[in-house]
């Protein structure tokens, strides 16, 4: 898991914001690390022209076509970009030591990062592909995804879902657990590229789905971008602090920091800008 850890930090898929810089979040509140777990398709370029594609797909073709065109240009990436190829061929390798594949029916993924990950997989593993959709629809595909129908009922099956990124598990409750419910099918395990360790592996056991993950974002991680000079003791210092409450961490910076969340709001990035007034509306920290 080494190598995966270097290729967090090569394409730039963990980044640890500057001093006093904390990220915010879509969620409104804010913290000192991003995650883009889809860099791992190989860089922040092709995986962002992997996600035009996939928003085209999606505005333009009917759902029973979209796996397939989307697996024609994922094992074209497998096959041509050394990063994608040894982030895949892991996930293959661990699944098969993790899991007990006899006992699994489906590949499924999420709308829309999960399938950067989720499609190959089931190629590589020879296993169906559940696409599944946040309106709860889904299709299913041969492992080689040249059949290609809408599903209505999958009664009995075991399903095996592969997550991009865990954070607070909000896309299970809301999408993939009832999609797959809604099927009469069952989940039987998820398997992550990266865990944040904020709570998304308690909600999955309650929902009775095993949960594991390639990459965790912890104290090992924390360490190894101090030994490779991705940060500084600063940096790391806020880490560890953020890594024991990060409510309690996050409050304190922006107590300290009361101009922190008035210049974002005036920051020219409509993004920026968006997720500051919303931090500061839904006032998380309790200010």
């Amino acid at each position: 898991m080494n190598d995966l850890m270097s290729l967090l930090f090569e394409t730039n898929a963990f980044q640890i914001c500057k001093e006093n810089e904390p990220f915010i979040y879509t969620s409104g509140k804010i913290g000192p690390y991003f995650i883009n777990a889809q860099f791992l398709y190989g860089s922040r370029q092709s995986s962002q022209e992997f996600l035009d594609f996939t928003n085209l797909q999606l505005e333009t073709v009917s759902k029973n076509l979209i796996p397939a065109s989307l697996f024609q240009k994922i094992f074209e990436q497998y096959e041509n970009n050394p990063i994608y190829k040894t982030v895949m061929n892991t996930l293959k390798d661990f699944i098969k030591s993790k899991t007990n594949l006899s006992e699994i029916d489906y590949i499924s993924g999420g709308e829309r990062r999960d399938w950067f990950f989720s499609i190959l997989t089931a190629y590589l593993l020879e296993k169906p592909h559940i696409t599944l959709f946040k309106d709860l629809s889904a299709v299913v595909s041969t492992h080689d995804f040249k059949e290609n129908y809408i599903a209505t009922n999958l009664a009995g099956k075991r399903v095996l879902h592969i997550a991009d990124l865990l954070n607070t598990a909000s896309s299970f409750v809301r999408f993939w657990e009832p999609a797959i419910k809604k099927l009469e099918a069952s989940m039987a395990t998820n398997i992550a590229i990266v865990d944040r360790m904020q709570g998304a592996g308690e909600v999955l056991n309650k929902l009775g789905i095993p949960s594991l993950s390639l990459l965790q974002i912890d104290e090992t991680l924390f360490y190894q971008a101090k030994k490779l000079g991705i940060i500084h003791e600063n940096q790391l210092e806020m880490l560890h602090k953020y890594t024991e409450n990060p409510d309690k961490c996050m409050r304190e910076f922006l107590i300290e920091h009361p101009e922190f969340l008035e210049n974002a709001i005036h920051s020219e990035n409509e993004k920026t800008a968006k997720y500051a007034k919303a931090c500061k509306e839904l006032n998380p920290y309790n200010l």
